[in-house]
């Protein structure tokens, strides 16, 4: 990529900047929860047909999506909640690259907790807070950036540069696993979830599980008649630690080193017994498993059937009332790429160039669509992005503004690189007026 280029590509996304914070603040300040992202993909659509690109909305569904292996959700189906997909068609003869992003956010919670409206797309002092500006709809206004950094000076990529706005990665990935059925595969994909502008070349996958702790029950004032699943479910949890400990001393990879626990195991709830005075006979426990890169989800559930059969030999009453466990609701599976693979040395080269220090590059500390993208896929996935990480999902989640037009600068300088200059066309392909935005 010449230095040419590269100056127009920066320059654009300088001079656009009030243009990427309306942006961004109108896809706020529409309440994305799951099953009321259609205004906010309308809004993204609009933007896609702007640019000229092809424009496919479609509501995922069918037999052969819900009978994929890799498939799951708590939605009967998803009328009204729409994936869109934009098109920027290359010349020819270059690499082609996903830009995933998800379009859902997770509810607001307690809105006593929130110094301003959950979707008011506050900007205050340098940061924009709001439901999902974090998470990730600052990382998906980076990717459109990008993209309309390069329409708009000139710049014609030989290789396909596809953009997803997919629903449900918050449940599972229903909507990228959509978006692969439906045809949609690249060379490579990016998701600029928010990673602080590290660079994750891994991600751990996780599951959630429920294990059922089975007691006797008795009045309570004969208690020593029963036996409380609440008693023998601390036993559980505490079995379950050293599943965690164990699991995680296995992990050395350096890309580890600053998670202080790579591949949790999470109780997120507990539930049990009926009434005061009586001995409980039965504790759900639900919690959250994280799966290492190097494994599979099967290799992870079959580890943790193994490891509850071994609570027999710890506590007698096991031996006749095995604790049963079961999977269900959401699961991300886990991914990665090679350190050295082509799209990496691209991102971290553009990287250094333009922010001025190396990358830091980590594993991921949660799941994402990579991971659907890479194993159902069979496409690569690198995940940079803006936003504060420690911010999603949390109140007053914000993100810092300065950090959206860096990450789409440097978006913008590696689909060069991936892609491929095809011909450069100074005269753009509309006016270049800074405050053209979305109405």
């Amino acid at each position: 990529m010449t230095e040419q280029i590269k100056k127009e590509l920066t320059g654009w996304v300088h001079a656009h900047r009030e243009y990427g914070i309306n942006l961004l603040q109108q896809l706020v300040q529409q309440d994305s929860t799951q099953g009321n992202e259609q205004d906010a993909q309308r809004l993204v659509a609009d933007i896609l047909r702007g640019m000229d690109l092809e424009v496919d909305i479609w509501e995922p569904g069918g037999e052969e999506l819900s009978r994929h292996p890799d498939f799951i959700s708590a939605r009967e189906n998803f009328k009204g909640s729409l994936n869109v997909v934009g098109v920027l068609k290359g010349q020819g003869g270059g690499r082609s690259v996903i830009l995933n992003g998800h379009i859902d956010v997770v509810p607001a919670g307690d809105r006593e907790q929130w110094a301003n409206h959950p979707f008011s797309g506050a900007i205050i002092g340098g940061r924009m807070y709001g439901r999902g500006v974090t998470d990730m709809k600052g990382g998906n206004v980076a990717l459109l950036l990008a993209m309309e950094a390069l329409q708009e000076s000139g710049i014609r990529l030989k290789g396909d540069v596809i953009f997803q706005s997919v629903i449900e990665e918050e449940s599972g990935g229903a909507g990228t696993l959509a978006a692969i059925l439906r045809g949609y595969r690249a060379d490579a994909a990016i998701i600029p979830e928010p990673t602080n502008l590290k660079i994750f070349p891994k991600q751990q996958g996780s599951m959630w599980f429920r294990i059922h702790v089975r007691g006797r029950s008795a009045h309570g004032g004969t208690r020593y008649e029963g036996v409380s699943a609440i008693e023998k479910s601390m036993l559980v949890v505490e079995h379950l630690r050293k599943l965690e400990e164990m699991r995680n001393k296995q992990i050395t990879d350096p890309l580890y080193e600053n998670a202080l626990i790579p591949v949790p195991i999470n109780i997120g709830k507990i539930e049990g017994g009926d009434w005061p005075s009586s001995v409980p006979d039965l504790v759900k426990l639900e919690g959250r498993m994280g799966v290492s890169p190097e494994e599979t989800i099967d290799e992870a559930q079959t580890e943790m059937t193994r490891w509850l059969a071994q609570l027999a030999a710890i506590d007698p009453w096991f031996k006749t009332h095995p604790p049963r466990l079961e999977w269900f609701g959401a699961r991300w599976l886990p991914g990665s790429i090679p350190l050295g693979h082509g799209l990496m040395n691209s991102l971290c080269a553009n990287f250094r160039d333009l922010i001025g220090t190396d990358p830091v590059i980590e594993a991921s500390p949660w799941g994402t669509d990579g991971g659907l993208l890479t194993t159902a896929g069979g496409i690569p996935a690198v995940v940079f992005g803006p936003g504060t990480t420690e911010m999603a999902h949390f109140p007053d989640e914000y993100i810092e503004l300065d950090h959206v037009f860096k990450a789409a600068e440097v978006i913008a300088c590696t689909l060069v690189d991936w892609c491929g200059v095809a011909q450069t066309n100074k005269a753009g392909r509309k006016s270049d007026d800074p405050e053209n935005a979305i109405h």
